[in-house]
Parts: structure tokens; sequence; C-alpha cells
């Protein structure tokens, strides 16, 4: 399942999209290692990568949508998710340069502006990247607060004026989507302006790293009706459907970032001897290692299948809406496990300045709190809760959908409203598809959990109390990651061995999410019972735990090294 960019050939890609990756590689591993953290060390702008993916048409042909560019053509989440990892496995800064170019494009390509759309097809052809101009100095992505003003005209032009922040690649946007309100009216509106115009200010990048994260601001910039993307409810919706879209995108660079630290670790540990033993040979490295694998693998499960979902989804079928943040927030912060085990195994050789990892180590960090943070994902999340556990529906299966086709729907979603309404199939089909010990203990501790939910029900209090509903949003969440792990596990020819040592840590997740409800002031005593029957033990197969070790975790040693 893990991602080795020296064997990897996409041969389940089609000729043009496995050029792409294998290109992609190829640029970074010339490259190398050395150049790489060089630049990462003098905060170096990565033009040299842009010029790349100009030379070889590759944004344009992974961000055009299907009858706007040329053949090949066509926004394809699939494709999107290996593009994803492999900018995630070199360096975050050559992602975000991706990402924000995505969250550029999104208000563009929902637009009804054809012109503007013709227009964006050819800057992507002529090499430009994008930025999305959204969050505010003083008001983050509050959108309702948004000081960017466009004011009307006497001749029908308009004039907008006001600052935005933390807006990447808006040193270099051809276009940059931009997000106010009409001064006269107070209705939202999505225009374009170009980065490169007198009235543009580019103040100044607010970060210490190699991403360029502008703080922007218009002066008197001139607009008409042809740089005007949507307004009113349309405008509102297009800048959270373009979030959908892209904060998916954040658990793949997570799992690229992963796997890249994973390599570097287990062959270090495999290498060092100390006591008179390999690292590799202590209980404690192997636990540390099997769990860092394990959960790696239950992340790229996890996104794959959500992608299905995604590819999947119409107006009668949104449970994408679900498993998206779930990308997001979940994928995200199991890759900040990820990075911390590995960081016990690999100790201080990961503060070492040649070492990919003293970048994985800070980068992880910025992934869950980016494009909304854990608690607004949170959030979101627990609406979907209520419908998921007690009023499923009937859906057709969904296949893997590794097909060629342009992944229109994504760009025509509609409303941003109605979560609640949205209805999912029976989760049980998926965990009574398996018997393996853990999963029957996993299956326990949900039996629990529903009865918390229908006996013991938050109360008034309770229920504004955000930090005791996230706990809850933990629990319901690692349900819904499980069935989705366990929906993929024959798509890909999952080991049992591999899925049973899985459940091992989402039981003991489980139970650390119960214990903090419990834990919580305000929990009541009926509560507290059922947390408490909630916590349990994976159960102890040690023959199992060796042979993950022994078939799957060695067998990475010495797989792979970044060129120097």
């Amino acid at each position: 399942m893990l991602l080795n960019p020296k064997t990897q050939k996409y041969e389940y890609l089609d000729e043009n999209s496995r050029k792409i990756m294998l290109k992609t590689i190829e640029f970074f591993e010339n490259r190398g290692k050395k150049k790489l953290k060089e630049n990462d060390r003098e905060r170096k702008w990565n033009y040299d990568f842009v010029e790349f993916i100009k030379k070889e048409k590759i944004f344009s042909t992974l961000m055009t949508p299907a009858g706007y560019g040329p053949e090949g053509s066509r926004w394809d989440t699939f494709r999107i998710c290996d593009f994803n990892e492999i900018l995630g496995f070199y360096g975050l800064c050559y992602w975000y340069t991706w990402q924000v170019s995505m969250l550029g494009l999104g208000p563009i390509w929902m637009s009804n502006n054809e012109e503007i759309k013709q227009k964006t097809a050819q800057l992507l052809q002529d090499g430009a990247v994008f930025a999305f101009g959204l969050s505010e100095k003083e008001h983050g992505a509050d959108l309702y607060a948004s000081e960017m003003m466009l004011t009307p005209m006497a001749d029908g032009t308009y004039m907008a004026d006001g600052g935005k922040y933390y807006i990447g690649n808006a040193n270099e946007a051809a276009l940059v989507s931009t997000f106010g309100k009409d001064s006269d009216t107070d209705d939202f509106v999505f225009f374009v302006v170009n980065s490169e115009h007198e009235n543009f200010e580019c103040i100044q990048n607010v970060v210490n790293s190699q991403n360029y994260v502008a703080e922007y601001a218009l002066h008197a910039y001139p607009i008409t009706e042809a740089d005007i993307l949507s307004k009113g409810r349309d405008a509102w919706d297009a800048s959270l459907n373009t979030i959908n879209i892209c904060k998916f995108n954040l658990g793949w660079v997570s799992i690229g970032i992963c796997t890249h630290a994973f390599y570097e670790a287990i062959t270090h540990a495999a290498h060092r001897r100390l006591f008179n033993h390999y690292v590799t040979d202590f209980p404690h490295i192997k636990q540390l290692l099997t769990d860092a694998y394990t959960r790696l693998v239950a992340m790229k499960l996890f996104a794959y299948r959500a992608a299905d979902y995604m590819r999947s989804a119409s107006d009668n079928d949104r449970r994408y809406l679900l498993y998206n943040p779930m990308v997001k927030m979940k994928v995200t912060t199991q890759g900040e496990e990820v990075i911390n085990l590995l960081w016990d195994v690999i100790a201080a050789k990961g503060f070492e300045k040649d070492m990919f990892f003293d970048m994985a180590t800070r980068d992880i960090r910025a992934l869950p709190k980016l494009e909304g943070t854990v608690h607004v994902n949170m959030a979101l999340i627990i609406k979907f809760m209520a419908n998921y556990f007690f009023s499923p529906d009937e859906f057709p299966e969904i296949p893997k959908r590794d097909d060629t086709k342009n992944d229109g729907f994504l760009f025509n979603q509609g409303p941003t409203k109605g979560l609640g309404k949205i209805r999912f199939h029976d989760y049980n089909i998926a965990y009574d598809s398996m018997d393996l010990p853990n999963i029957d203990v996993f299956k326990e501790q949900i039996t629990v959990f529903k009865e918390f939910l229908v006996t013991a029900t938050p109360n008034e209090e309770q229920a504004k109390d955000i930090d005791f509903l996230l706990n809850l949003g933990e629990l319901f969440t690692l349900v819904a990651y499980g069935q989705l792990i366990i929906e993929n596990y024959s798509i890909y020819s999952i080991d049992e061995d591999i899925v049973n040592q899985i459940f091992d840590f989402m039981v003991r997740d489980f139970s650390k999410f119960a214990l903090q409800v419990y834990s919580k002031t305000m929990s009541t005593d009926r509560q507290m019972e059922l947390c408490l029957k909630m916590i349990k033990k994976p159960v102890a197969d040690v023959e199992c735990f060796e042979r993950v070790w022994s078939n799957y975790v060695c067998e990475l040693i010495d797989t792979y090294e970044m060129n120097d």
C-alpha cells in the first residue's frame, strides 16, 4: 500500500496520467535531497517546480475539467490523490503551490462566467498558478465579517478595496479568486484579480517558510461584470464547496509525508546497534513501528475509499460530505500520530539537517490546522451522527472508482445546507462482513456507544459544551473510519492480519476517547457507567503481530532512500 517512488510504475493509470506521476518523481529525484533541504533552509520559493509543471502542462491536465482543455484534461479525483501523495512525499511547499492553485480554481469552475473559464483554461496551459482570497487578517475565515468591498460605480463598473491574509501564491498568481461584499447591498460576491495589476499590492509573506503565504491589498482595483464569478448565495456556496473539494487533499499530503518519514525511520533503526542489539530488535520499537505502519495503511485505505464516494456523489447521494472532512480531520491527525511514533524510534536523528524527517515533524503539524481546524470539521461531522446510526437508507454499492472520468458533480454541488438530512447506508453491512477478533471487540464498543446516545443523551448544558461534543465526535468518527477501511480491505486485497492489527489500535483509540468523555466534569453517572463499558483491551495475538512485523514492516527496511 505504501508509495515507493523507486519502484512504483503507476501501471493502473492511463498513459498520460502515468507519465505525469513518473516525471514528477523524476524531477524530485534528479534534484536530490541535498538541494531539497537547502531550498527549505533558505526559504526559497519553488520557481523551478513551477517551471517544471509549466513545461509538462501538469496543472493544466489535472485541474482543467473536461471540455475546457486539450484531450486528457479532466478533474479526476483518483489520479489527483496520487499527485497529492507524491508532492507530500517530497515536501509540503510543492504541494502547497498546487493546493492553493486548486482553491483559486474552485470558484472559477463553479461559476457561470464562461469567458473567465476559457481564459483560465488557457492560463493553465501557459503554466500559471492561482490563489484563493478568502481569509482576512482580523476575521480569519469568518465570511460574514468580510471587509473586502466591491463598490458600484455610476458607469456600471466597480472598485474593489480591502485586504486579504494567509493567501498562498498571491505573489505570482495569474488570477486570485477574491471573496468580498457589495458595499451597497452587503451581498456576497466572488471576483478575480491579477497579482501583477498596479492596484494589487502584495504586502508581505506572513510566514517564515519556503511557502509564500501573502497578505495583499486592493486599492481602488477596477472590476467589471466580466471579472465577477458569482454573487449572493452562489458566492457563499462557491466558497464552502471549493473548500469541500480541496480540504480532501490535506489527508493525502499527510500520507505522503508520513511515508517518506517511515522509510527514513525504519532504515535508520535497522542499522543502529545499541547494547549489542539492533534497535529494531527491541520489543517497544517493534510496537512503535508496527503501530505507525498500520495507522499509515489505515489512513490510505480510508482516503482511497472516501475518494470513491466523492467520485460517485450526486444530488441523491451526498455521503461524501461526511467522509470528505474526515480525510481532512481524521487522516491528518493520524498523520501527526504516525510522526510521533516514528520520532520515538528515530529520536535525535530526526533533528539532523540532512534528514527529510526534520521537515516532516514541522510540516505534519500544519495539516490539521489548514482549511478549517480539526474542531471546525468535527463540528460539521457531528451533524451526521443521528442519521448515520439510527436512520440508515439503501444505496447501490459503490465500487472502486479508478475510471478515467471527469468528476463534474464537484463543481455543481448545489447549496451548502441541509446536512442533517443526508442519509447513509447501514454501517453494519461492513462490520458484519468480517470476523476478526479485534473487529469483534470494536463492534462491542460501538454497541455501547449507541446505547450511550439513546439512554444517556447529552443534556442541554452538555450540548452547548463544544469540548464535550468533540469527544463524542471522536468516537463517532472512529466508527465511520473503521467502516470504510473494512470496505476497502477486499478491494485492495489487504491481508486480514493487517486489518486485525489496525483494529488493535482502533480499540485502544476508542477506549482513550471514552475515558476522555468519562473524565469530563459534567459527565453524568449514567454516562460514566457506559464509558467504562466502552473501555476495552484489544485481543492479544502475538503470532498475528509477529506476522505483520515480519511480512510487512521489516520488508520496508532499505527499500527507499532519496537520491542525494
